[in-house]
Order: C-alpha cells, then sequence, then structure tokens
C-alpha cells in the first residue's frame, strides 16, 4: 500500500469544552523538567501555553514555496506530552484568511490529507487558486494547514540517506524464491534499524494520539474554542482519534475516505484489506482502458489490458526501461490509477506511448529524478513517518511465518499490490520502539454530528471503514458515493456531495438520513 492518502512512490520504499484553563503557578512548579504527568494533563498544559502564546503569522520562507497572501507560523509542543517541560518541538503551520465579511467568519478550519506522512501545507492554495468547490466555505473559515509532528518542517524524522531511498531500479517486489523473500526481509529489518538510529528520540512519540494532541494545542494557539476539522484518508483517523478523546472540542468535522478505526484493523490487517480493494480498482481502470481502445490501443478487454501490463512488468523485470524503472518503479507509478481517477488518463496516455514504442514517457513519468533533491527528502521523509506512525501506533505480527503465509495467499488473487504493500510495512515487524495499543474510537459526551463522506470502490481505505466509523459515531452522518472509486471525495465536482459538505461546513446540519450519490463523471480520454 501506499500510504493512506500519499499516493506515489511510496511504495518503492522496499517499497485519524473550549479552551482549557491555564495550569496554576504550583502546578508548574509540581511539574519539574522532567516529572511525568498523565498524556491527557500534559496536553492540557500545552494547550494553555498555546492560547497564551497565540501564532506569530508572518510571510512564509521562500522556500517554502508557499506564495503571499497566505501566511506561516510556529506552534510549540512537548515531544512527549507526558513530559510537558521537557522537550520541545515546532510545528509548522499556514494559513488563509477568510474570504468573506467579519460577520460571516466562523473560525479556522483545520486540514490533513493523509498519509501518515502528508503535509497540509497546501490547503490554503485552494483559496488562492480560487478552487470552485471551496468559494463558500472560505468566505466563512480561514483554511489552515499544518504539517503533523516528524513531517516536512515540524521536526522531520528520516530512516535512510534520501539518495539511496529513491535509487532505481529495485528488487520486484514479487520474490519468486526464498532468497528473494530473505532479501526483502533484511531491507526490512535495515530500514527499521535505520529509522532508530537517524531519528530514535522521535520515534516512541510519532503516534496517532500525539498528532492529535498536537492538534488540540493547534486549536488553542489559533484561539478557538472548538475544532473545525477537515481529515482526509488517514486524516479521517486523526478525525476519529480526535473526536474520542477530545469529543467537547468538536465544532464540525468531516471524515473523507476512512481508515477502519476498528483496533483490530490498525493497522496489520487495514493493509491486508487495502490489498483486496487495490485489486478491485485496478480492474476498474483495466475496463475503462479496454472501453476507449480506440484512444489507447491496449486491448479491447479487461484480460487484454492485464495481458500488456504483464508483458511490461516481465520486460522491465528482465531489462530494467531505461535501466531504471523496474517492477517496482511500475507499481509507484501505476498505483495512481486505482488511487485517483484524476491519474487515469494520464497513466494509461503513457502505458499506451510505451507500447506504441515511446519508453521515455514511461522512463520519465516512473523513474526518480535523483536530481531532485528537496522532492527526494520529501518523499523519504514521507515513507518515514508513515512507517514510524504505522508501527508505532499498534501491535504488529513479529512471526515471519504469518506474513509469509497472509501475503502469499492473498497474492494469488490479488496480485497488483500484496507483496509491494507487505514490504513497505515489514520494518514494523522488527521496529525499535515500543508499540502502543490503539485507542478505541467511540462516541464520547459533547461530540456534535459528524459528516462522513466515502465512495463505494475506494482502493486506499475501503468502503467497511465508513460504515464502522458511522457505527461509533453516534449521530454521524453517512454520504456515499456509489459506484465509484476515487480517493477524497470532497475534492471531486459532485453537486450532490459538495452541497451537503458546504451545507454542514456552513451551518452544522447534517440532514434527516444517510445519503447516496451518483458518481462523479467518469474521466474521458
Amino acid at each position: 500500500m501506499t500510504a493512506f492518502g500519499s499516493a506515489g512512490a511510496l511504495v518503492t520504499a522496499t517499497l485519524i469544552a473550549g479552551a482549557v484553563a491555564a495550569p496554576t503557578a504550583n502546578a508548574e512548579s509540581r511539574h519539574g523538567q522532567n516529572s511525568h504527568v498523565s498524556q491527557t494533563r500534559g496536553a492540557e498544559i500545552a494547550a494553555a501555553r498555546a492560547a497564551k502564546a497565540g501564532i506569530d503569522w508572518q510571510d512564509c520562507p521562500a522556500d517554502w514555496g508557499i506564495a503571499k497572501p497566505i501566511q506561516c507560523g510556529w506552534v510549540t509542543v512537548p515531544l512527549d506530552y507526558a513530559k510537558p517541560n521537557g522537550k520541545k518541538i515546532k510545528l509548522a503551520l499556514d494559513r488563509i484568511g477568510n474570504t468573506g465579511t467579519k460577520a460571516e467568519r466562523q473560525g479556522a478550519l483545520v486540514y490533513n490529507p493523509g498519509g501518515p506522512g502528508g503535509s497540509g501545507l497546501r490547503f490554503p492554495t485552494r483559496v488562492t487558486n480560487k478552487n470552485p468547490l471551496w468559494v463558500n466555505t472560505s468566505k466563512a473559515y480561514d483554511f489552515v494547514g499544518f504539517d503533523p509532528r516528524g513531517v516536512g518542517h515540524s521536526a522531520p524524522i528520516s530512516c535512510i540517506d534520501p539518495q539511496e531511498f529513491v535509487k532505481a531500479p529495485k528488487a520486484d517486489p514479487v520474490p519468486d524464491s526464498e532468497a528473494d523473500k530473505r532479501a526483502q526481509r533484511k531491507l526490512a529489518a535495515e530500514y527499521a534499524d535505520g529509522c532508530a538510529e537517524r531519528s530514535g528520540e522521535m520515534l516512541p512519540q510519532m503516534t496517532t494520539p500525539n498528532t492529535v494532541r498536537d492538534l488540540d494545542v493547534i486549536r488553542a494557539a489559533l484561539g478557538e474554542k472548538k475544532l473545525n476539522f477537515l481529515g482526509v484518508s488517514y486524516g479521517t483517523y486523526i478525525a476519529a482519534v480526535y473526536g474520542t478523546l477530545y469529543p467537547n472540542h468538536v465544532r464540525r468535522m468531516i471524515a473523507d475516505s476512512v481508515v477502519n478505526p476498528s483496533r483490530e484493523k490498525i493497522w496489520y490487517e487495514a493493509n491486508l484489506d487495502q490489498d483486496v480493494a487495490f485489486e478491485m480498482r485496478w480492474k476498474d481502470w483495466q475496463d475503462w482502458v479496454a472501453k476507449n481502445d480506440a484512444a489507447f490501443h491496449l486491448g479491447d478487454t479487461r484480460a487484454e489490458v492485464q495481458d500488456q501490463w504483464l508483458k511490461l512488468r516481465a520486460t522491465a523485470k528482465k531489462n530494467p526501461i531505461g535501466g531504471v524503472v523496474g517492477p517496482a518503479e511500475l507499481i509507484g507509478f501505476f498505483q495512481s490509477a486505482p488511487y485517483y481517477d484524476s491519474s487515469w488518463v494520464p497513466v494509461a496516455t503513457v502505458f499506451s506511448k510505451y507500447v506504441a514504442g515511446d519508453t521515455q514517457a514511461l522512463v520519465d513519468a516512473a523513474a526518480p529524478d535523483l536530481t531532485d533533491t528537496a522532492g527526494n527528502i520529501a518523499s523519504e521523509n514521507g515513507n518515514a513517518v508513515y512507517t514510524a506512525v504505522e508501527c508505532t501506533d499498534a501491535k504488529w505480527p513479529t512471526s515471519w511465518k504469518k506474513w509469509d503465509r497472509d501475503n502469499s495467499k492473498l497474492h494469488k488473487n490479488y496480485p497488483f499490490m500484496t507483496w509491494a504493500n507487505a514490504w513497505l510495512n515489514l520494518p514494523c515487524a522488527t521496529w525499535p520502539a515500543k508499540q502502543q495499543t490503539p485507542v478505541n474510537v467511540k462516541t464520547g459526551k459533547g461530540l456534535p454530528p459528524v459528516l462522513i463522506v466515502q465512495s463505494t470502490r475506494d482502493a486506499a481505505t475501503p468502503y467497511e471503514g465508513a460504515v464502522e466509523l458511522h457505527k461509533r459515531f453516534k449521530g454521524s452522518r453517512l454520504i456515499t458515493e456509489k459506484d465509484a472509486g476515487s480517493h477524497g471525495v470532497t475534492g471531486l465536482a459532485n453537486p450532490c456531495i459538495n452541497e451537503k459538505v458546504d451545507t454542514y461546513l456552513l451551518t452544522g446540519k447534517v440532514g434527516a438520513a444517510d445519503v447516496t450519490c451518483t458518481p462523479h463523471a467518469t474521466p474521458k480520454p
């Protein structure tokens, strides 16, 4: 898999009552430099400090690539919430003010795009780029993005040298022998060790509950009594945990493309479920390619398109295309088609050009750019955070026999992503930091109605996850986009969904019943 929401080349790694009262002076003195308090109490102390400090908004640093009028700022949080007076880290934020009047303003809308490992700093550009889907909402809300702990500008972590991380071609994810499996196991264990060597102090604190505590500190720093939050993909798990830990701090909350919040699913089982869903969506894409054979000339049946794919895979395995694109790089590129409908045409076009004899188009699309230092650092960092959060959040199987049995069985019927996903997650089997028990997601006192949005054929976060969160959050409303499978539904033009999202954010109303919407328009070649 790919990260929950951070599509792209991640698979090539081997491949979720108002402002708190300020703590009293003697409470502060009792909690000396390294004294332990409960994480809940530590988060209260941090939030009170942040509320007092606020955020000093300035023009963004030039090298962040975020233009005016968007502004940037920092919020300080404890590395370890049990030690609120111990080591601190700074989280990077950005924002653009609401476009409407002072009277129209309803506060800040904070966003997380997924991952784990995704940066939310592009969110305010939805306003500067005049994205039509967000015009109404942006009148009422400041749009606020942030880099979660460990990500980007927020005390970034690393597990391997970025140039080493992107070098290609990597080994074929699908093993031919026990020796292939041993080699991948060695890489995964070395990767876990690399995380400990390069980012050891951060690892035990790289958890979803800590990101949720950070989010509550951000809420306080923004001067907001209650949080307005839009979480996509892994961002829905941040939402689920925030809604559980801070139910009476929620004002409006949208969970879009939902990670199954069941403790049993976080995270090993969730990844196995993904493999099944990716295969389904891969076939949907192949059917569409076959239907559009006049444009792509890749075959007019799914079987013919699959034959072209297997032929391409075999060629790249035997002799990497351009010397750099092997099967692992192909997966890194082609997986964006089952992920996002917006990739259907670009991926099919590159594939079509390759079959017609243009190999350079494929190399340009699928090979890493070794000269893109900043991009490679970001790619490696995203993968490190993905691994650190998933591995630290929950206990993973340590028995290789279990991994081998489960993935060998799945691969028979769902070959597209299964082994690539297994190797991506295998560092969790030898993870050097203490693994936590996931939060039991449930409805706490004071939780308002949460809006859940999901397509039925989503590959990265299968539909069952939305149903599960809907069950756990009483009073929530589920909007289903039927017979669609793009990941991240609130960003697509579908009036049935867009209007309900606007209504909820602007009025808090979720409607009397769950709603099923017809799918957004299918891409045209």
